[in-house]
């Protein structure tokens, strides 16, 4: 995945010691299908994420991500789910860990496709036979799907 000029900047000041940060899931939803994309860092399945960059918004970042990643526009609608992901460590030895804010979003207008190497491939899926894909992944989906909500967040500790 592409790395944020503001990451680059941090990681030549600390190296690969661990950073938070704030991410954003953006669930694309068309009638009874979601837009997932094939990642290529892991050639795994998944919705479109990314990285919020300093200062803006949760909801444009979704929106910006979903044109940048898979040449869509959607609007956001609401609040999915928030969670802490597991720590993560990078091929590089890059060490983060995620505020990630989920939306449920709906498909407005454009071809999906890879657009900037993110992803190998951009496909709708129905929500009744989604790809295998990571539990964190198929969780925020499954917030996502519920048409008014409400939005899910944990209360407690969970250890990671």
């Amino acid at each position: 995945m592409a790395i944020p000029d503001f990451i680059l900047e941090l990681r030549a000041s600390i190296g690969t010691a661990p950073l938070w940060l704030s991410g954003t899931t953006a669930v694309v939803v068309d009638g009874d299908r979601v837009l997932l994309i094939r990642r290529s860092d892991t050639g795994e399945w998944a919705p479109i994420t990314g990285i919020i960059d300093p200062g803006e918004e949760p909801a444009v970042a979704a929106a910006r991500e979903a044109a940048e990643e898979a040449g869509v526009r959607i609007e956001v609608e609401r609040l999915a789910s928030i969670a802490v992901t597991d720590p993560v460590v990078y091929a590089n030895g890059d060490r983060a860990q995620y505020l990630d804010i989920a939306f449920r979003c709906r498909y407005l207008e454009g071809e999906p496709r890879p657009v900037d190497g993110e992803a190998l491939e951009v496909a709708w899926f129905p929500v009744d036979a989604l790809p295998p894909m990571r539990e964190e992944f198929l969780g925020r989906i499954a917030h996502a799907l519920e048409p008014a909500g409400p939005a899910v967040f944990r209360r407690e500790q969970t250890g990671s």
